[in-house]
């Protein structure tokens, strides 16, 4: 039960008369009296909160930033009015509009209210209580109860670097050999013959094919195909960084999907690896189809967990997964404690069977640090972004003569970046 607005202005009436007409004990015993048995009335004669019945429907998922709606279904099972307010509870991060909203719902009918959303976070978004308040016909007094009426909106990952895809798929389509432009690397696969046009490599001609034909003739060649990527995200304490607006554990997220959307459109099967201290996701063997929501759905959940991650657990579980011959993308810190103390010892077994990319989120305040000159404090400021980005370029060159590819970007060109890593080592022939 709860008391309104107007039972407490009765009261305040009922006060005034007292103090004016009947100041006394017994005038305050009798207009408290009845206010106690309006308000009791007024209870018994609201409609019952437990015999409702609610069902919701709506959006399951929903990507991160773009609008929601989940509705819910009230049904009224018993024979008086529930005329009120509910409260439809999510957590903050949901980004609900409007969570309380008015009902009025005869017997036997059904009403249905929306709450719409617009998500702040990525992950599983649960919705709390439904409250219901439903007021008696003086209006003094209302039943309360709350229905468990649960609720899962997971949030995807944004995927805002797909913006990018249209031009590295162009790119991908010249390597590919659907347009003039042919490339020839070692590993790369032979396509066909066609004739010599100026600016060709004369590495690439046909002298048997020239003799039989009156022209020179030069061999094409298409990148490999059916070559597998595992994409190998680092949940550890250094993914919960923040880089911007967002955890450096985002950033790594959307340049994963770019390359997984470009990979997989290239032809090469693409595997997701989420590890910390444990396996914390895992899409392997997914067609090409439904390769991207299979990796939002598992990305959606995922929390960088503040705990060093186990380096030699990773590669262990990388190694005992497939000993054919791939591209592991690890999406990670470059800094050094980590790199130099938990990485670098145990890298040696992964660089001999496969060909690795460590790709890193910077800070680009750093390098706004890095330029300030104004004042003493800027100064000092600028001299410790410069050793952190001397410590950066060391460890990247440690990992480069261990025959690491790194690539050390922001979290606006990260993903860009990555995708012409890939392109670059897919035209050399070296995946």
């Amino acid at each position: 039960m709860a008391l309104t607005g107007r039972a407490g202005l009765v009261a305040l009436v009922g006060a005034a008369v007292v103090g004016l007409l009947i100041p006394s004990g017994l005038g305050v015993l009798l207009v408290t009296g009845l206010l106690v048995l309006l308000v009791v009335v007024d209870v018994a004669l609201a409609g019952s909160v437990r015999r409702l019945r609610l069902q919701r429907d709506g959006d399951t998922a929903v990507r991160l930033g773009e609008p929601a709606t989940v509705r819910l279904t009230v049904a009224n099972d018993s024979g008086r009015r529930v005329r009120g307010r509910l409260r439809d509870a999510w957590p903050p991060s949901a980004g609900a509009t409007s969570q309380r909203h008015p009902i009025d719902v005869p017997p036997g009918e059904r009403r249905r209210v929306t709450t719409a959303m617009r998500p702040t976070r990525r992950g599983d978004r649960l919705a709390a209580r439904v409250t219901v308040r439903s007021l008696g016909p003086l209006g003094l007094a209302c039943r309360q109860g709350s229905h468990e009426v649960p609720w899962r909106l997971r949030v995807l990952p944004p995927f805002t670097s797909r913006r990018h895809l249209p031009s590295r798929l162009a790119r991908l389509r010249e390597l590919d050999g659907r347009t003039a432009v042919m490339v020839r690397g070692q590993g790369t696969e032979f396509d066909s013959l066609r004739e010599y046009v100026g600016g060709d490599d004369v590495r690439s001609i046909d002298w048997r094919a020239s003799a039989r034909a009156a022209d020179v003739m030069v061999r094409t060649w298409r990148p490999e195909r059916d070559r597998r990527v595992l994409l190998l995200l680092d949940c550890g304490r250094t993914a919960a960084a923040r880089v911007g607006d967002a955890p450096r554990l985002d950033a790594a997220m959307d340049a994963a999907l770019l390359l997984a959307a470009l990979a997989a459109r290239a032809g090469d099967r693409v595997d997701l690896l989420a590890y910390d201290r444990r396996v914390r996701a895992r899409v392997e063997g997914v067609a090409a189809t439904g390769l991207l929501p299979a990796l939002v759905q598992a990305m959606a959940p995922l929390e960088a967990a503040l705990v060093e991650p186990d380096y030699a657990g990773m590669v262990r579980t990388v190694l005992a997964g497939s000993s054919r011959r791939s591209l592991v993308v690890l999406l990670t810190a470059l800094d050094a404690a980590p790199v130099e103390q938990g990485l670098l010892p145990v890298l040696g077994p992964l660089v001999h069977r496969h060909q690795v990319v460590l790709a890193s989120v910077g800070d680009p305040r750093v390098a706004q640090m890095a330029a300030g000159r104004g004042h003493a404090e800027a100064v000092y400021e600028a001299a410790a972004a410069e050793r952190a980005r001397g410590e950066r370029r060391r460890v990247a060159a440690l990992l480069g003569r261990r025959g690491v590819e790194v690539v050390d970007s922001g979290p606006e060109t990260l993903a860009p970046d990555l995708a012409d890593r890939y392109l670059a080592l897919k035209a050399a022939g070296r995946l």
